[in-house]
């Protein structure tokens, strides 16, 4: 049985070059549709760190009112005031600092302590998804 040929007259080497080129661009095309991808994003959070800031702002402000009312007396309400704080403090740093900075500081905890990270991750969307639902 006799096999047909393909052969177009360019030498294989030209063609493997050819197909490595194309690949390249293509990857260099996709690593740049993503890096596009992830500044937008970091621009759209961005945009939302003032909201973000107004609702720790809220949370906090809503803690130290309630704190008087709270049972358990004089101590649990230095601890609801300084908890309030934090949170003050939390969204002073919202508000000043950018996504990128915010998500390597985030990172650096969360390596060197995960499981109290993972505490206070829940209980933070706990705080701010209350605020953010009151409004």
């Amino acid at each position: 049985m006799a096999t047909k040929s393909t052969y177009t007259g360019e030498p294989f080497g030209d063609r493997s070059s050819s197909m490595t080129d194309d690949l390249s661009n293509r990857a260099s095309e996709a690593k740049q549709k993503m890096s596009d991808m992830a500044r937008n994003a970091a621009d759209a959070i961005d945009e939302g760190r003032s909201r973000a800031a107004e609702g720790l702002d809220s949370a906090a402000e809503s803690l130290k009112d309630r704190a008087r009312n709270l049972p358990g007396g004089e101590r649990v309400t230095e601890f609801a005031h300084a908890a309030a704080d934090r949170l003050g403090k939390a969204a002073d740093y919202v508000r000043d600092n950018a996504v990128r900075r915010m998500m390597s500081d985030v990172e650096s905890v969360v390596s060197k302590t995960p499981g109290p990270s993972l505490l206070i991750a829940a209980a933070f969307g706990f705080l701010v998804g209350r605020a953010l639902t009151r409004d």
